[in-house]
Order: structure tokens, then sequence, then C-alpha cells
């Protein structure tokens, strides 16, 4: 957990699971995985390898921080990895309905879960809900099934971008874009004409745009500015897409069991 973090969309992390699988060509060399291992906080991220853990005592943390912030829910992992419960995912959305003055921002690349289980959810206007994505192949998998979910913000992560994606076709329900290269000793290569498509999609789509960095050995080698400036529009706050008569059955406090 940081009260403040370094990754630039976010203010604060929040890890009530910690442990991941690698599923897709991102995960590569994925940096939750790197920490991991450099502190001894746990095994690989590959399969029959991986220890997936939720912490209870965690799931009340945000209701303590009093100043409003934006909050990245499981960096350090995927909220809808396939063994975490419901149950439990259950807990974490009813803290954020708790924590109103916060915005919760969810990544998740397990977006047929996601799509599984949306309607057994809480979906408070400060909840956002992002897939991500880093090439054509998982864009038109991933981005078709986060549009069906009743999030106020859908958003995607184009990070690490691999390969040139076409989103044109794509944005009509999406809300924010972030693109990003990757970064650390094995850093795959970004290329610029790759940034200047997807935000100019944006653009003509009236879609937020905002360029995380380049990349390259560290997060900052690269620097974050393209054609001359810095892209860091944000998403406008707005009131959620669920449909007419949603109703959330989960409304209302934690089990004393999870306090």
């Amino acid at each position: 957990m940081a009260l403040k973090s370094a990754i630039e969309w976010t203010d604060a992390t929040w890890n009530p699971v910690t442990g991941c699988t690698k599923i897709s060509p991102g995960c590569a060399h994925c940096y939750a995985e790197a920490i991991t291992l450099r502190f001894r906080r746990g095994p690989a991220f590959l399969p029959g390898q991986a220890v997936i853990k939720t912490h209870d005592d965690r799931l009340r943390l945000p209701l303590s921080w009093k100043d409003p912030r934006r909050i990245f829910v499981n960096s350090m992992s995927d909220l809808f990895h396939e063994e975490v419960s419901l149950e439990f995912i259950q807990k974490v959305f009813q803290v954020m309905e708790q924590a109103e003055r916060h915005t919760f921002q969810i990544l998740t690349k397990r977006h047929e879960r996601l799509e599984a289980i949306a309607g057994e959810l809480a979906w408070p206007d400060n909840v956002w809900m992002g897939v991500s994505v880093e090439n054509q192949y998982w864009a038109d998998r991933r981005i078709p099934l986060l549009a069906k979910v009743p999030a106020a913000v859908r958003f995607l992560s184009v990070e690490p971008l691999l390969k040139p994606v076409d989103l044109s076709r794509h944005l009509e329900n999406i809300d924010w874009v972030v693109v990003g290269g990757e970064s650390g000793p094995k850093a795959r290569g970004l290329q610029e004409e790759w940034v200047r498509k997807i935000r100019d999609d944006c653009l003509q789509a009236d879609v937020s745009f905002f360029f995380k960095q380049w990349g390259g050995r560290t997060s900052k080698a690269g620097g974050r500015t393209l054609d001359g400036r810095i892209w860091d529009q944000m998403p406008a706050v707005k009131t959620s897409t669920k449909k007419a008569g949603w109703d959330n059955p989960l409304r209302g406090s934690l089990s004393a069991s999870s306090r």
C-alpha cells in the first residue's frame, strides 16, 4: 500500500489482493512480479507457482484516509483473478461504495470474469473500471466486454503498448485511454506512430487521452512528452451508465467478520 504513488494517473494504491498469474504478452516483464521477487514477498507469477492472497485486514484501509484521492486498486494483483472469490470481490466493492470521497481505479486482464460477475457487484459512481490492452488481439477481446459493465467511467490502460493498435471502432463506450511504453532492463520498444494513432483516435472520438511514458530502462527514462506537450487528460466525472431500474442488492455495511 502507498499513500502516495509514483504512477502518474493515480494518487495512491490499495492492495487487498496480492499475487497474480501471467496470462498475456503484456505480463512478460510484470513490475508487480519483480517487486514481489525482489522483496521476497512470494513466488513468481507463473502457473503452478503463483500464490494469490486476499487480505481482510486491508479491506477498510481506504476508509481511514480522510483526504479525497484517486486510488489504484490492486497494483500488485488482479481483483478479478479466478482464485479471488466473488464474496471477497463484493467486500472490496462495498468498501469502495462506503468510501465515496475517493475515486477507485480498477484494472483487469480477466475480462471474461469481469463480465460474468458484473451483475453481482455494486457499481457506485466513484468506481472506474478498466482493462489492460497491449496489442490488437487483446483489444478486440477485452474492450467489448468492458463496454457491457455498468461503471461510471470505463477506461483502457494501453501499457505496455507492444504493437500498433486501432482503437477507433472500440471507443464509443470508453471514457479514458492511458498509453505507455514498457520500462525495465528488458523493455520492449514503443514507436511514436503507434502512440499518435491512438491519440488521434481519442481526439476524434472525444475520449480523454493520457500519455504516461515512453519507457526504457526506467519508467522516467524517455519522459512523457508527445509532440511537444504533456497529455494528461482525465475523464469527466459523471453519473454511471447503469440501466434504468438498476438496484444494488449488496448495498449496506460490511459483515462483522470483515471488520
